[in-house]
């Protein structure tokens, strides 16, 4: 063999080599879209878990954290999911429903979770596993469930109770509980994405809305509400999932990491939410943009007694034995609804 034809087979080889581990340098990408701000409890969290899981597997991972909907509109997110255009979300509970898994719109029930501790019994224990397992009929993997907080009532006009929003056009995300929890209050429902709302409001295309303070904050919401009402009526919470066959396809040490990322990221989470919700309710009334309303006890118990209602004829839809297994939780801590 000539010495050139031997120089010229072994850069051959040399290019080919360095090209395949060049290849398998290449970190595995993963997309996480959301539709919030990155300075609200979900958004935080979201950066957290890249933070953690890009440190962990030392570079093998990179992840791409698209937040305010700059990937995906709500409607549009699950699909690209299940499509594997992006392979991370943390979608409310709500959105599950339209998928087809109606049992998650058990979450939008009114006045559902007494307290923090049922909230956390619920999704830290079967009831709330048993509910991500149904998600991979659909191709996706449940990782985690999110806080972001209790939801409140703004409008343009004073909400100190139920009667008052009599014919208001209220924005809620696409839930049949939701739809009818505003008709117990003699609303109109009115589904519109979450990156439409204040452009929704200021225009008056709806009236008012329902959200937990960091996201009413994070939107300017306040800007184009005068009055809020605070209602704690609802639970506002995420599931973080990925696309099934993405994950599946991961090496199970990169796997272990990224569940090991996600446990810590959802502790994060679930601690700093309350506090977000905190100071985002404190900047809103100290800009006097919004005047709030502190329920009392007795007008709290108006609300409640209007929207229980809800849970009986919401029964065919999630399951009565699902509500029941949220009551069982509940009476545990000593509550009763």
């Amino acid at each position: 063999m000539k010495f050139g034809t031997l120089v010229a087979g072994i850069v051959a080889v040399c290019v080919l080599s360095c090209g395949a581990m060049a290849q398998q340098a290449q970190p595995i990408v993963i997309k996480f879209s959301h539709v919030v701000a990155p300075d609200t409890p979900k958004g935080k969290a979201a950066e957290y878990f890249k933070k953690l899981a890009e440190e962990r597997t030392k570079g093998r991972v990179k992840v791409e954290v698209f937040p305010n909907s700059m990937l995906y509109k709500d409607k549009e997110e699950l699909e690209a999911l299940q499509l594997g255009a992006a392979q991370m979300l943390a979608p409310s509970l709500a959105k599950f429903g339209p998928l087809g898994i109606k049992e998650f719109e058990v979450f939008d029930l009114p006045y559902i979770f007494p307290s923090k501790d049922v909230l956390r019994a619920v999704t830290g224990g079967p009831v709330g596993a048993s509910l991500l397992k149904k998600l991979e009929t659909k191709g996706i993997i449940g990782l985690a469930y999110w806080d972001n907080g209790f939801k409140i009532l703004s409008a343009n006009k004073p909400l100190i109770s139920p009667a008052d929003l009599k014919g208001l056009k209220m924005r809620i995300q696409s839930s049949k509980v939701l739809d009818a929890e505003m008709r117990a209050l003699n609303a109109q429902p009115q589904p519109i994405a979450f990156s439409e709302v204040y452009q929704a409001l200021l225009t008056g295309v709806v009236n008012g809305t329902e959200n937990p303070p960091s996201n009413m904050y994070t939107q300017k919401m306040h800007e184009v509400q005068k009055h809020a009402t605070l209602t704690n009526h609802g639970y506002l919470g995420y599931a973080v999932i990925v696309n099934k066959k993405f994950w599946d396809s991961l090496p199970s040490d990169i796997r272990a990491i990224l569940e090991g990322a996600m446990s810590e990221a959802t502790v994060y989470a679930n601690a700093i939410a309350q506090a977000e919700n905190d100071d985002a309710l404190k900047a809103m009334k100290a800009s006097g943009k919004t005047e709030f309303h502190d329920p009392t006890p007795a007008e709290l118990e108006v609300w409640r007694k209007t929207l229980l209602p809800v849970h009986r004829d919401m029964e065919n839809r999630v399951g009565k034995d699902l509500i029941e297994s949220f009551y069982r939780e509940a009476i545990k801590f000593g509550f009763r609804n």
